[in-house]
């Protein structure tokens, strides 16, 4: 049984959401606007939350930055926008998926029990073993020297993978072209501004849902390149 947490500000969908959920066994907690979903996850252990994008006070898109800051658990955003900018701006700022209204409630189901497997088997993987990891749904297994995007086995050669190892590694942290191309080639930088940046863009193709809006690694302009901390 999963605590879950169901935001939007129409209560007759939260209802409905919330026979559905407990039908699985799942125990429901309620919000109806972005800030009190956040007084809620800071009261209560939740495993996975559920929240509408228009809302009243904080909207579902500011309530996730905010969340993202602290917290890790899964997100499903529900909005009735089916634009596919909607749709990257979501997952973007740090939502797990995305749900479009009106929606098949099995559907729903369907969403939240991968959702919860996912974010289970992650966890379980990497405390049980070393040289795992992660940021947001991007993992690194250095022990297999695999990568993985929310579960999705990525492909990289191995200059792509060295790069995104020592990004992740050192998430948060700016890097310049210089200090990638000495530290991956092992070698001084001698013109190394176009060979390290395709390589980026290599794998910004591979790792991104939107290459040009990445959610994972990005530019610092003027500084060089990070991957996100999420």
């Amino acid at each position: 049984m999963a605590e879950i947490l169901v935001c939007d500000d129409d209560k007759d969908i939260v209802e409905a959401i919330e026979i559905y959920l407990a039908q699985e066994g799942h125990h429901i907690l309620k919000a109806y606007d972005g800030e009190q979903a956040i007084r809620v996850l800071q009261n209560n252990p939740v495993d996975l939350l559920i929240i509408d994008v228009m809302m009243p006070k904080l909207d579902g898109i500011r309530a996730t930055l905010k969340i993202r800051e602290k917290n890790a658990l899964p997100i499903i955003i529900l909005s009735a926008k089916s634009e596919d900018t909607d749709k990257i701006l979501g997952l973007n700022v740090g939502a797990d998926d995305y749900v479009t209204k009106p929606f098949n409630p099995l559907e729903l189901m369907a969403r939240v029990k991968s959702q919860l497997r996912r974010y289970t088997q992650l966890g379980a993987v990497a405390e049980k073993r070393e040289n795992i990891y992660q940021t947001g749904g991007l993992m690194i297994d250095d022990d297999r020297k695999e990568v993985s995007v929310d579960g999705d086995v990525v492909k990289l050669t191995p200059i792509e993978y060295r790069i995104l190892l020592f990004l992740v590694r050192n998430q948060g942290r700016v890097f310049s072209i210089n200090q990638i191309y000495e530290s991956i080639w092992e070698e001084e930088a001698i013109a190394a501004d176009n060979t390290v940046a395709v390589h980026i863009r290599h794998i910004r193709e591979k790792i991104e849902i939107n290459p040009k809006e990445p959610r994972y690694l990005k530019v610092v302009w003027g500084l060089g390149y990070k991957v996100e901390k999420i």
